[in-house]
């Protein structure tokens, strides 16, 4: 295992405390860089991953090896595997992330005062991010790309499940930043398993200005529970579906299918259906069964149950459970106004959505549903930074505070004012 004998040897707090202080450091030259040298940075680092395959296969194979041997789960040692194309899907990555426009120094405001001062608001980096993920090692080129587009430095801490993986993929970026003379502190790793590290992270406030976990919901609990910073993040993606009284019988057919079954392990998958009881009763039972014939295990409340056979009870726990399986409950409500009460009352805050021709209806939900992103006759999966043509995104975020729905480059960004004067004083 690829490790620095120099951390090896300090504890996870001193480990936290000395990344910290180097990132802090680094962030105030990044915030320097200009669009071109950050640019020229991204390209360095896809050419290292389009140069290192065969280096990064060799350490993600000791991962997956040893994977196996802790009995991971198929799908976790898919999330873990990496591959020729899924390494350049992140050299691609990188290159999608250099064309986005620079998201820092942007004016966003502006305003001259009676007494002459000219008021900008301008977008500048936050400073210094904490990244705490597992599995997936492609978030560590993910992660580090956004972060250096934005300006702000980064100390990511990956999962003991994939360290050589995230290892071997940050140590090109290293190499990346030593050629284009940037301090390697802009993105440091964690380099050690040990859990006590992510608890000196989270209570590094004087070092680290936002956290960001993306994984399991432990992890995220964790972060949310114990960070003493502030947190971008979603516990739950509790994702519903109403289906309005006017809905069109095609949209009515196509988007819980797809919301529910193109992904069924994803954040912006459908967990909860609710149904007018105005609803044609013909098209209802149509919607369900064209989800149970897909696969789909559904249960629902008594008016639900009453459209087909095949739906099983609900019980109190199913309305806030996110399954991430081919498994869905079902709710008939009065109309929207219960839906949205039933969304706020069971949902969390992540992606929900109406159908229906009713714009009244729609303005209504959209206005009233609690959620960061709320959907007029569209599939909740669609809850992705990519799909909003943001570029690219560090996760989603149901808070309502600074960053909510996908986090991307222009969520990594705060803002500054700058008052331009010619001698103003102001008055007694």
């Amino acid at each position: 295992m690829p490790t620095d004998l120099q951390h090896v040897q300090r504890t996870p707090y001193e480990i936290v405390d000395e990344l910290g202080r180097e990132a802090k450091s680094a962030a105030s030259i990044l915030a320097q860089c200009d669009e071109d040298k950050i640019n020229l940075i991204l390209e360095t680092i896809a050419a290292g991953l389009r140069r290192s395959v065969k280096n990064i296969l060799e350490a993600n194979k000791i991962d997956l090896n040893a994977g196996r041997e802790r009995g991971l789960s198929a799908a976790l040692l898919d999330r873990l595997a990496l591959n020729e194309v899924r390494i350049e899907a992140m050299a691609n990555g990188l290159e999608g992330v250099r064309a986005l426009p620079d998201p820092v120094g942007r004016l966003l405001w502006e305003n001259v005062r009676p007494n002459g001062l000219k008021i900008q608001r301008v977008s500048a980096p936050i400073g210094v991010l904490g990244m705490i993920y597992e599995s997936r090692p492609n978030v560590t080129i993910d992660a580090a790309a956004l972060c250096l587009k934005s300006r702000n430095a980064v100390i990511l801490r990956g999962g003991s499940e994939s360290l050589n993986s995230s290892l071997a993929l940050h140590k090109i970026i290293q190499e990346a930043l030593e050629a284009c003379d940037i301090p390697k502190g802009c993105v440091s790793m964690i380099p050690i398993t040990d859990r006590e590290a992510v608890g000196a992270m989270l209570e590094a406030h004087h070092l680290i200005d936002v956290m960001i976990p993306r994984g399991g919901k432990g992890l995220v609990a964790r972060v949310q529970e114990q960070a003493r910073m502030p947190v971008f993040s979603h516990l739950d993606g509790i994702c519903h579906i109403y289906i309005d009284k006017s809905a069109r019988e095609d949209i009515a057919l196509s988007v819980p299918l797809n919301a529910k079954m193109r992904r069924t392990g994803i954040c912006g998958a459908m967990e909860t259906l609710l149904l007018s009881k105005d609803l044609d009763p013909e098209l209802a039972r149509k919607v369900l069964a064209s989800l149970l014939d897909a696969g789909c295990t559904i249960v629902g409340d008594k008016m639900a149950r009453a459209l087909d056979s095949r739906i099983g009870e609900a019980s109190s726990e199913d309305w806030s459970t996110e399954y991430l399986d081919a498994k869905l409950s079902v709710a008939v409500v009065d109309g929207v106004e219960d839906a949205v009460r039933h969304i706020n009352s069971f949902g969390s805050h992540h992606t929900d959505s109406i159908l229906t021709e009713d714009e009244s209806a729609a303005s209504y939900f959209q206005k009233n549903v609690d959620s960061g992103i709320v959907m007029h006759n569209a599939s909740t999966q669609f809850a992705d930074g990519g799909e909003f043509g943001m570029g690219a995104e560090i996760g989603i975020a149901t808070g309502k505070m600074h960053a909510r729905g996908p986090v991307g480059l222009e969520q990594l960004c705060t803002y500054k004012y700058y008052v331009h004067g010619n001698g103003q004083t102001r008055p007694a």
